[in-house]
């Protein structure tokens, strides 16, 4: 069993940076983790995955180059920055736990999930 707890989100001006925090528990080891988001009335789309074997990053298309995915093994958190936030980035930011280690795009493959937090920017 793994847990997650997202935190980090909140209410951000235009053009603001902000971190969100992804923090496991539970067996962890060998699970890749992925950043989603689900804007209102849409579905939840890929942001950004890192694999636990080799800290391998992948990126949506659509964030490259403004989102960053980390990690850090000693507090087994992984953070997602992002820079230059616009409205568009208005949605809920859930991280999941992908226990191939793949770092898949496909939310389906993703076999835990945490509560999710909310990230809206004003303009």
């Amino acid at each position: 069993q793994v847990q997650l707890a997202e935190s980090g989100g909140g209410l951000v001006r235009a053009g603001d940076s902000l971190t969100l925090s992804c923090r496991a528990s539970g067996h962890t080891a060998g699970y890749a983790t992925g950043w989603f988001r689900q804007a209102p009335g849409k579905g939840r789309e890929f942001v950004a995955s890192i694999r636990w074997i080799d800290s391998r990053t992948s990126y949506a298309t659509s964030v490259q180059g403004r989102f960053t995915i980390s990690r850090d093994n000693a507090e087994n958190t992984k953070y997602l920055q992002i820079n230059s936030l616009n409205s568009k980035d208005t949605a809920g930011y859930y991280c999941g736990a992908h226990s191939f280690d793949s770092g898949s795009h496909d939310s389906a493959k993703y076999d835990y999930w945490g509560q999710g937090t909310r990230v809206t920017v004003s303009s």
